[in-house]
């Protein structure tokens, strides 16, 4: 089972740029709002069409702007999980799921009976979607599409309309369900967290472009690119500039720090994850190593984030947030503790 995605789709104020190439896993699409995450989809599918450009599904082009083939929607075999789920407000949860089976009645309902049971819809069968509740409608969507057999399946924002208890529950019916696909998988979502629990791979999408794609520990954990680092959560982003060949100046921290890495010469900012800094007992002469001023303290369930500048204050009056475990923190508002960046985590972004 694969994919293979590279698309080019312009509008007068939007450029979409897609490349994608997947196996039988599960490859989420993450970015803000208006990046072009469900536009991808769209064209994947075939709703859309891009204007250059090629999509192959199995090794099987449904797409090539060269060779002017655009196959039907229903010739893909994609199963596409939409926002609202489109169910068909006029048909039973039977029915629905009946719907996308390509047998004679009796096998169908058959067929139908079978998903009905795995996917535990037994007490709403024949109720309508506007009778059941949103995880049921979710469960019915993802029946309906199952049932026809796809060769990959497209999740666009799954969890959207959903509270935040539901949400968790059908997160992991989600994922038990493709964890038992083989195929293709590509689920959009803006939340970092459910990407990476729902993938085996992440793109980072930015104003319609894949900027970055990668295991998804490796983009979590050294973002980079800016939106990257933004997506995946990083607190502390100061633009930066290349001073040396292991060194950078944090222009908006007013330090220059060491890094492990080459620094690149297109370099536009550095990030150090809130998890990264080291309290440090003495200055001693370890690289990166500093005095700072506590300004805030913010407490989370389990820890604490101290915000503070470095020396006599940031440049710009740009703060950081160190999160350390509550019975460790000691600090208080206005207070001076010394601190270290270890230069492996000091992340270079482009």
């Amino acid at each position: 089972m694969s994919l293979f995605v590279d698309i080019i789709k312009a509008f007068p104020d939007f450029k979409l740029s897609a490349q994608i190439e997947a196996g039988s896993e599960v490859v989420a699409l993450l970015g803000g709002s208006g990046c072009g995450k469900s536009l991808t989809l769209k064209c994947i599918a075939g709703i859309e069409k891009p204007d250059k450009g090629r999509i192959l599904i199995n090794g099987e082009t449904v797409f090539d702007s060269e060779k002017n083939i655009n196959l039907k929607p229903q010739k893909r075999n994609v199963g596409f999980l939409f926002q609202n789920y489109a169910l068909f407000a006029n048909m039973t949860v039977r029915k629905n799921i009946a719907y996308g089976i390509d047998k004679p009645n009796n096998k169908k309902l058959a067929i139908a009976g079978e998903f009905i049971k795995a996917f535990q819809l037994e007490n709403v069968a024949d109720l309508y979607p506007a009778q059941i509740s949103g995880g049921q409608q979710q469960r019915v969507a993802l029946a309906r599409i199952l049932v026809s057999n796809p060769k990959i399946l497209m999740l666009d924002e799954p969890f959207s309309a959903l509270d935040s208890h539901l949400k968790w529950s059908m997160e992991r019916e989600i994922a038990a369900v493709l964890a038992d696909f083989n195929g293709t998988t590509v689920f959009v979502s803006h939340n970092r967290d459910e990407a990476y629990r729902i993938s085996d791979r992440i793109a980072v999408m930015s104003a319609g472009v894949i900027e970055l794609i990668g295991d998804k520990e490796d983009i979590f954990n050294f973002p980079k690119t800016l939106a990257a680092a933004k997506i995946t959560g990083c607190k502390n982003i100061s633009k930066a500039e290349k001073v040396g060949v292991n060194q950078v100046n944090a222009l908006d921290w007013g330090v220059v720090l060491n890094t492990a890495c080459i620094v690149p010469d297109n370099i536009s900012h550095v990030c150090v994850h809130a998890n990264c800094f080291e309290a440090a007992n003495g200055v001693g002469n370890r690289d990166n190593t500093f005095t700072c001023h506590v300004r805030n303290i913010f407490d989370e369930p389990d820890n604490k984030l101290i915000e503070f500048t470095f020396n006599d204050g940031a440049i710009n009056g740009k703060t950081i947030l160190f999160q350390i475990p509550k019975h460790l923190c000691k600090n208080q508002i206005n207070s001076s503790f010394i601190i270290t960046i270890p230069s492996d985590k000091v992340i270079c972004l482009e």
